[in-house]
C-alpha cells in the first residue's frame, strides 16, 4: 500500500466512512483514518445501541401491559440488565464488521492510529494513546499503521464528545456520560439526568421504562427544548404519567458524592434550592467537537466554540483542509454528517449540480416514548421570522390504527406558509413518528404544495394517514375529526 492518496478521511463515524465510500465510487484514492472502531460513536456508543436498549425496554413495556391485549403471560416478566446491555453490545459489533467489509469492498485503505497535521496535503499517523472501550473492535486485517501519509484533500470527521460542566465533571462511576448509561453493570434504582435534550431523553425513557426513578433537570422552560412548544408539552405529559419526575427551568449546582450514590442540588428559577438524592447521575449537558490534538492551530485552520468552521461544500479556510459532521457544527446528527460528506467529496470531484445542504430540512428524530420527530420551523420560530401561517394538527385518539395499536396518545402538527401553501415545518410526537417524518421531509424536498399533498393517497389503515388529515386540517377541511 502505498502512502500517497487523492482523499484521507480522519475518523470513521458515519460521515467519515459514508464519505469514503462515495469518494471511492468517484475514483478517488481514498484512506480513512481511525484510532478506536470502525463507525464511530454512533455505531458503537451512540444511535445504534441505544436503540437496541431502547427497543429492549419497550418490549419489557408490551410484557407488563400484555393484558391490555388480551393477553396474559405467566409469572412475572423481568429485566436482566446484563443480557440487554449484552445484546445491545452486539448489535453494535455486528455493524462494526460490516464497516470493515464495506471499506475492503470498495478499495477504501484503513490507516489505524491517531492522526495530526503537519501540513497542508500531509498528515502524521501516531499509535493511538486511546484504550479502546471494547475488545470487540480488532484492528482491521491489512491495515496500514504509523507513519506520513499525503493527500490532496484532507477531511476532517472526527465526531464530538460529551460535553462536562465544571464541578459535576463525570467520572465514570457515580456521575456517568452516556458511555456509562450504555453499559451499566447493574440497573440502578433511581437516577437524575441532567438535560432533557435528544439523549438526556432517551437514556430517562428507558431506565424509566426499565423500572428506574428518573428525575430529569432542564434549564429552559420545556423539556426537549428544540422541539415545537406543543409536541413538547404533549410529551412531557406522557413521560410524567410514566412517573418521570421533571424539573425545567432548574440547574444542578452541585453534587455531593457518597460510597454508592450522589445528592444533586437542584436550583429552580425562584433561586429555592432541592436536594435530590439518587444512585446516579447522567451528564446529557449536550456535545463538544474534537478539535483538538490534530494540528489546526498551528495551520491556522478557524474554529468557532470548539467546531472547526466551514463553508457550504466542508471547506475550511484552508486549502485542502476540510471538515465535516459532528466537528464542524450543528446540528449534530449522523444523517447530517452523512450527507455532508458526500457533499463535500462531490464538490471535490467537481461532481455537476452539487449543492449546500439545506439545514432547515434536516429531520430530527428523538427515540423516546413516545416517539418525536420533527423538520423545518416550529411554529413559534414561524411567527419569530414574521411569516403569516395555516397550522394543521390531527391527534393520534382519531386514527383507527393508532387505536388498534394501543397507541393513541400523540399528535402530527404541520405549518405552512399562508401565503404560498408552502410546507414549513412537520412536528409528531406518538408511536413510530421517527419513521414517518421522512414523509414531510420528502415533501419538503420537493417543494411539494399544500393542494398536492391533499390530493396523495395515503394507505389505509395506517398511521401515515394522520399526515395527511393534518395537512387537512390546516385548510379547513380535515374528514376524520
Amino acid at each position: 500500500m502505498a502512502n500517497n492518496y487523492d482523499v484521507i478521511i480522519i475518523g470513521s463515524g458515519p460521515g467519515g466512512y459514508v464519505t469514503a465510500i462515495r469518494s471511492a465510487q468517484l475514483g478517488l484514492k481514498t484512506a480513512i483514518v481511525e484510532r478506536e472502531h470502525l463507525g464511530g460513536i454512533c455505531l458503537n456508543w451512540g444511535c445504534i445501541p441505544t436503540k437496541a436498549l431502547l427497543r429492549s425496554a419497550e418490549i419489557f413495556h408490551y410484557g407488563q401491559h400484555a393484558k391490555d391485549y388480551g393477553l396474559t403471560i405467566e409469572g412475572k416478566i423481568s429485566a436482566d440488565i446484563k443480557a440487554v446491555v449484552q445484546r445491545s453490545r452486539g448489535v453494535s459489533a455486528r455493524l462494526n464488521a460490516g464497516i470493515g467489509f464495506l471499506m475492503k469492498k470498495n478499495k477504501v485503505d484503513v490507516i489505524w492510529g491517531e492522526a495530526k497535521l503537519s501540513k497542508p496535503g500531509e498528515i502524521v499517523v501516531s499509535k493511538t494513546s486511546k484504550k479502546p472501550m471494547e475488545p470487540q473492535n480488532p484492528v482491521p486485517k491489512n491495515a496500514q499503521g504509523e507513519g506520513t501519509y499525503t493527500a490532496k484533500h484532507i477531511i476532517l470527521a472526527t465526531g464530538a464528545r460529551p460535553r462536562a460542566l465544571p464541578g459535576i465533571e463525570p467520572d465514570g462511576k457515580l456521575i456517568w456520560t452516556y458511555f456509562e448509561a450504555m453499559v451499566p453493570p447493574e440497573m440502578p434504582k433511581s437516577l437524575v439526568v441532567m438535560g432533557s435534550g435528544a439523549i438526556g431523553i432517551e437514556f430517562a425513557s428507558f431506565y424509566r421504562t426499565m423500572g428506574a426513578e428518573v428525575t430529569v433537570v432542564e434549564l429552559l422552560p420545556n423539556v426537549m427544548p428544540v422541539e415545537d412548544a406543543e409536541i413538547s408539552a404533549i410529551a412531557r405529559k406522557q413521560f410524567e404519567k410514566q412517573g418521570m419526575k421533571i424539573i425545567t427551568e432548574a440547574k444542578v449546582t452541585k453534587v455531593e458524592k457518597s460510597a454508592n450514590s450522589i445528592t444533586a442540588h437542584v436550583e429552580t428559577k425562584d433561586g429555592k434550592v432541592e436536594k435530590i438524592t439518587a444512585d446516579r447521575l447522567i451528564s446529557a449537558v449536550g456535545v463538544q467537537g474534537n478539535i483538538e490534538n490534530l494540528g489546526l492551530e498551528a495551520l491556522g485552520v478557524k474554529t468557532d466554540r470548539g467546531c472547526v468552521v466551514i463553508d457550504g461544500y466542508g471547506k475550511t479556510n484552508v486549502p485542502g483542509i476540510y471538515a465535516i459532521g459532528d466537528v464542524a457544527g450543528p446540528p449534530m446528527l449522523a444523517h447530517k454528517a452523512e450527507h455532508e460528506g458526500v457533499i463535500c467529496v462531490e464538490k471535490i470531484a467537481n461532481v455537476p449540480g452539487v449543492h449546500p445542504m439545506e439545514k432547515d430540512k434536516i429531520p430530527g428524530c428523538t427515540y423516546c416514548h413516545p416517539q418525536v420527530a420533527s423538520v423545518g420551523l416550529t411554529e413559534a420560530k414561524a411567527k419569530e421570522g414574521g411569516r403569516e401561517i395555516r397550522v394543521g394538527r390531527f391527534q393520534f385518539a382519531a386514527n383507527g390504527k393508532a387505536i388498534a395499536l394501543g397507541e393513541d396518545q400523540g399528535l402530527v402538527k404541520t405549518i405552512f406558509d399562508k401565503k404560498t401553501g408552502q410546507l414549513i415545518g412537520a412536528h409528531m410526537v406518538g408511536a413510530e413518528v421517527t419513521e414517518l417524518i421522512q414523509g414531510f421531509v420528502v415533501a419538503m424536498n420537493l417543494e411539494t404544495t399544500e393542494e398536492e399533498l391533499m390530493h396523495t393517497v395515503f394507505p389505509h389503515p395506517t398511521l401515515s394517514e394522520m399526515m395527511k388529515e393534518s395537512v387537512l386540517d390546516a385548510y379547513g377541511r380535515v374528514l376524520n375529526a
